[in-house]
C-alpha cells in the first residue's frame, strides 16, 4: 500500500508538469558516485517517460582539475571562477565535451530515453561574452552566456533529452569556459522553463550553514534578495541565480541534494519535496 499510496501522490504533479520543460543543472557527488549516476540517469528518463521535457546542464570542475594536475598546469581559482588560459580552456573542453558529456549520454540511452550531447558549440547554441571576475580581475577566457538559440534545443527536446556542456564561443571564435550553474539558468530563462532544479552537495539552502536540518523549504525571490548579502559560499551564486530564473519567467528554482537517491524525484513529486523550492508564491511562515 505504502507504493501505491506514492504512486498516488505523484499523479496531480505528473499531470501539472506534463509538457512542461524541465532544466537540470547536474553536478557535485552526482556525478562521482556510481550508483548517484544510476539514480540520476533513472530519474531523468522517468520524467521523460511521463510527459516532461527534462534539459540536463552539466559542469565538471573536479574532473577539469584532476586531469590539468596530471599535466602538470597551474589550477587557480579567483572568486570562485577557474582562471582560464587558452591551454585550461582546451583541457576543459576535452573533458567537459569529450568524455563527461558522453558519459551522460550513454548512461540516459542505456536507461531507455535516446540522448543527445551538446555544447555551447553546437549549432551556436550560446552566444558568450569575456567575464570578468567579481572583484574585476581579468581571469581570462571565462565567459558568461549573452544569448541561448532556444530553436536548437526546442527542436532536440521533441525525441531527445539534451545534455549540455557548459562552453561556449563569441562571435570571433574564441572559446570560454562557462560557469554551469549560470548556464543553466541562461537555459531555463530562454526557454521560459517550467522548473529549474541544481543538483548539488548541500541540502538546500540553511538558515544556519553548520546545522544541515535548518532547511529552508521555500522562499519567495524578494526574501532571497534581501538575506543574500548574509550566505556565502557556493550557495550564493546559486541562490542568485534561482532568483534571477524565477523573475524572468521560470515558476520555480529549486536547490536539491544530489547526495541522496532519487532527490531530483522526490523534490517534483512529493508534497514534502527535499530541498528549497524559490517562487513567487511560497509560504514563508
Amino acid at each position: 500500500m505504502r507504493d501505491v499510496e506514492t504512486l498516488l501522490e505523484a499523479l496531480p504533479y505528473i499531470r501539472e508538469f506534463h509538457g512542461k520543460t524541465v532544466v537540470i543543472k547536474y553536478g557535485g557527488a552526482a556525478m562521482i558516485d556510481p550508483q548517484l549516476k544510476e539514480d540520476f540517469a533513472q530519474d531523468v528518463v522517468l520524467l521523460k517517460y511521463v510527459g516532461m521535457n527534462p534539459i540536463v546542464v552539466h559542469g565538471g570542475g573536479p574532473a577539469i582539475t584532476r586531469y590539468m594536475e596530471r599535466l602538470g598546469m597551474n589550477v587557480e581559482f579567483v572568486d570562485g571562477l577557474r582562471v582560464s588560459d587558452a591551454e585550461t580552456v582546451e583541457v576543459a573542453k576535452m573533458v567537459l565535451i569529450g568524455k563527461e558529456n558522453k558519459d551522460i549520454v550513454a548512461n540516459l540511452n542505456r536507461h531507455g530515453q535516446s540522448a543527445v550531447g551538446l555544447s555551447g558549440d553546437d549549432g551556436g547554441l550560446f552566444r558568450v561574452r569575456k567575464q570578468l571576475s567579481p572583484g574585476g580581475r581579468d581571469i581570462g577566457f571565462v565567459g558568461e552566456i549573452e544569448q541561448v538559440d532556444c530553436d536548437i534545443l526546442d527542436r532536440i527536446a521533441q525525441n531527445y533529452i539534451p545534455v549540455i556542456a557548459s562552453v561556449g564561443g563569441d562571435g570571433a571564435g574564441h572559446s570560454y569556459n562557462v560557469n554551469a550553474d549560470d548556464a543553466a539558468r541562461a537555459v531555463a530563462q530562454a526557454l521560459e522553463a517550467y522548473k529549474l532544479v541544481f543538483l548539488t552537495d548541500t541540502p538546500g539552502w540553511l538558515a544556519d550553514a553548520a546545522d544541515a536540518e535548518s532547511i529552508i523549504a521555500q522562499a519567495t525571490p524578494a526574501t532571497v534578495r534581501e538575506r543574500l548579502e548574509s550566505v556565502g559560499g557556493g550557495m550564493r551564486p546559486k541562490l542568485a541565480a534561482c532568483v534571477d530564473a524565477v523573475v524572468h519567467g521560470v515558476e520555480a528554482a529549486h536547490i536539491v541534494d544530489g547526495r541522496e537517491p532519487h532527490s531530483l524525484l522526490l523534490e517534483l513529486f512529493t508534497i514534502a519535496g527535499t530541498g528549497t523550492k524559490i517562487f513567487e508564491g511560497a509560504d514563508e511562515e
